[in-house]
C-alpha cells in the first residue's frame, strides 16, 4: 500500500528507479552503514528526495562539485556526519591549445565513453576556454590518467585539481510564459523551439529528444513542472511550471531556454 501510494507521485517508467531507492532505505536499516550511490541525474535527485522526504530515521545528502547537476547520494543513519570526501569524487583538469584545436562537450563525452567508462561513474563536465574538467568517483581516477590522453587531436593530460577550482557555469536561461493547448511533448517543443509542431514530431520520433536526460519518442508524452527537455543541436530547456489553465482551457506555463 505505502508503494502504491509512493508510485502515484511519479511516471510509470520511473518506478525501478524508486524500487532501487527503497531497497537502498532498506539495506541501511538493517545494515547500520551508509549507502553511496553512482551518480544521479537532477530526475534522479529529485525523485530520492521525494521517496525518502524528511524520514526521522535518515539523513540524505548529495555532492558532485560547486553547481554541479549531477551528483552522488549518501542515505546514512540519522546519528552519522556526512562529509565531503564521503562521496569519494575527484576533479580532474586537462588543458588543450584552443587556437588550434576546437572541442565540444560532446567531443569529450565521446572520448571518456569510447573507454568503456559507464556514464554513471563520471559526474560534471566542462570544457571552456581550452580546460577540460570532470569530476569522477575516486575508483576511476588512475584509469583516466592512464587512458585518456587524446581528444580528436588534442593531445592531453588530466592532473588532480582541489574542489575549489572548479570552473562555475556560464549558462544564460531565457525565460517565457505563454499559453499551450495541452502538456503534450510535440507541443511544448513547438511553442520552445519554435518550429512545427509536426517537425517537433519527426524529432521525437526520431529520437532526437530527451526528457529529464532519457530518450522519449512517444510524442504524446505528457510533461510536467519541472521536466528538463533537450533536442539534439537545438539544445537544452525546461519546463518550469504550469501554474493552471485559461478560461479557455488552456495551460498557462513558464518555460525557459538555454541561449
Amino acid at each position: 500500500m505505502i508503494k502504491l501510494d509512493i508510485y502515484q507521485h511519479f511516471r510509470k517508467e520511473e518506478r525501478p528507479f524508486i524500487d532501487q531507492i527503497l531497497s537502498w532505505q532498506t539495506e541501511v536499516e538493517r545494515s547500520f552503514i551508509p549507502k553511496l550511490t553512482e551518480f544521479l541525474d537532477p530526475r534522479e535527485q529529485l525523485i530520492f528526495k521525494t521517496v525518502i522526504g524528511k524520514h526521522p530515521d535518515f539523513t540524505l545528502d548529495f555532492f558532485g562539485g560547486k553547481g554541479a547537476e549531477r551528483k552522488r547520494a549518501i542515505l546514512a543513519p540519522y546519528y552519522e556526519t556526512v562529509d565531503e570526501k564521503d562521496f569519494d569524487l575527484v576533479l580532474l583538469e586537462a588543458v588543450y591549445p584552443q587556437k588550434f584545436i576546437t572541442l565540444t562537450h560532446r567531443d569529450v563525452l565521446g572520448a571518456f565513453m569510447s573507454l568503456g567508462i559507464k556514464r554513471k561513474k563520471v559526474g560534471d563536465l566542462i570544457v571552456r576556454d581550452g580546460v577540460i574538467q570532470i569530476v569522477a568517483t575516486g575508483d576511476i581516477v588512475d584509469y583516466i590518467r592512464m587512458n585518456m590522453t587524446g581528444v580528436k587531436k588534442a593531445n592531453i593530460q588530466f592532473e588532480v585539481k582541489s574542489f575549489d577550482q572548479m570552473l562555475q557555469s556560464t549558462d544564460v536561461w531565457e525565460s517565457a510564459e505563454t499559453t499551450v493547448s495541452s502538456l503534450r511533448l510535440d507541443v511544448i517543443v513547438k511553442e520552445i523551439y519554435r518550429i512545427s509542431r509536426q517537425n517537433a514530431g519527426l524529432l521525437i520520433e526520431k529520437g532526437h529528444v530527451k526528457v529529464n536526460f532519457r530518450v522519449v519518442e512517444d510524442t504524446s508524452f505528457q510533461l510536467e513542472s519541472g521536466d528538463m527537455i533537450s533536442v539534439r543541436k537545438k539544445g537544452r530547456s525546461k519546463l518550469v511550471e504550469v501554474h493552471g489553465t485559461t478560461k479557455k482551457e488552456k495551460f498557462r506555463i513558464t518555460t525557459s531556454k538555454l541561449k
